[in-house]
């Protein structure tokens, strides 16, 4: 009888521990996928002249195009720009990349929230894509003064963050050597997220000054 109370309760322990085994495993392995996840990401440019034009449709597609399609930094950051599905703010210097700006419009057109925050000199240059993000309906706001906007980086969701050195145009994609990081440290992410909201008030139509006093 004892023998069997004893061996009974080794029974009772062995499936406890291999329970609790099997559940320690269970939450290493989900730290171990979310630290994975949230390792800061770094690419470098310039890219190879790609088409990202397949990922841009509703649905997957190909193009027929004589450019490479395979992935390079410039797929990789558009496809993560694609990703947004609540919210995508953009703050960066100039805006004259046909293929990024493509990628903000449809994100716009999937009725995703989409706020951009420029230099106001360089919004006015030949090749810019403000018209298109305005024409669009995006709400686009620049800074009144003499000082660049110099900023380079986007959040989306408010929970990924872009930045880095490019500057979002064909130069800097296909001829500098630039880099970007893409960060999801909830700490770094709320910084930027609080920056842009500082502009994005200070920049406010409402207070611009269209007569300044000398």
């Amino acid at each position: 009888m004892i023998l069997t109370v004893v061996s009974g309760w080794r029974g009772l322990l062995a499936v406890a521990g291999l329970s609790l085994t099997v559940e320690g495993l269970y939450y290493l392995i989900r730290y171990l996928k979310r630290f994975r996840e949230r390792r800061p990401q770094v690419l470098f440019f310039p890219a190879p002249v790609t088409c990202v034009r397949p990922l841009l449709l509703s649905s997957p597609g190909h193009c027929s195009c004589s450019l490479s399609h395979r992935e390079s930094a410039l797929s990789c950051l558009t496809r993560l720009l694609l990703s947004a599905r609540r919210s995508l703010d953009v703050c960066v210097f100039t805006i004259s990349s046909v293929e990024l700006s493509n990628s903000v419009l449809a994100v716009h057109g999937r009725g995703v929230r989409v706020r951009v925050i420029t230099d106001s000199d360089y919004m006015a240059l030949a090749g810019s894509q403000v018209g298109a993000f305005r024409r669009a309906g995006i709400e686009v706001r620049h800074d009144q003064d003499a000082n660049y906007m110099h900023h380079k980086f986007a959040v989306i969701d408010g929970l990924i963050l872009i930045t880095g050195s490019l500057n979002w145009s064909a130069q800097g994609i296909f001829g500098n050597k630039e880099n970007v990081i893409i960060i999801k440290n909830t700490d770094v992410v709320k910084a930027f997220i609080e920056e842009f909201e500082r502009l994005w008030n200070e920049y406010d139509p409402s207070k611009y000054s269209f007569s300044p006093k000398s």
